[in-house]
């Protein structure tokens, strides 16, 4: 799994009040239990998001075109082995938090 990506973008940012803290697997090395309680909303053209349907917690974000799927960083136990790398759309960040851990940041995505 890649390093944890914290997303600002305004729609992250609204679905959890702060942003989304993500890494990411392929899809081919993704081995899913329980997926029949998983559902899948089209949040945007060409991407969706994955919750749980039994207490709702977000869980999943897939655009459709990528080979891999990315994972809510808090769905692992502890210790994960995780840390944050990047902060990215930064510029629609809310305006009541700073970033101020010293990672990168970048406007919009870092790809």
């Amino acid at each position: 799994m890649r390093e944890v990506i914290a997303c600002h973008c305004s729609q992250c940012r609204k679905q959890t009040g702060l942003y989304y803290a993500a890494t990411n697997v392929l899809d081919s090395d993704l081995d899913l239990e329980g997926a029949e309680n998983i559902t899948w909303y089209r949040s945007s053209p060409g991407a969706r998001r994955g919750f749980c349907k039994t207490c709702g917690s977000a869980l999943f974000w897939k655009r459709e075109s990528d080979d891999y799927s990315s994972i809510m960083a808090g769905v692992f136990d502890t210790p994960s082995g995780l840390a944050f790398g990047v902060h990215i759309f930064c510029a629609d960040k809310g305006d009541f938090y700073e970033i101020n851990d010293g990672l990168p940041q970048f406007a919009q995505s870092n790809s």
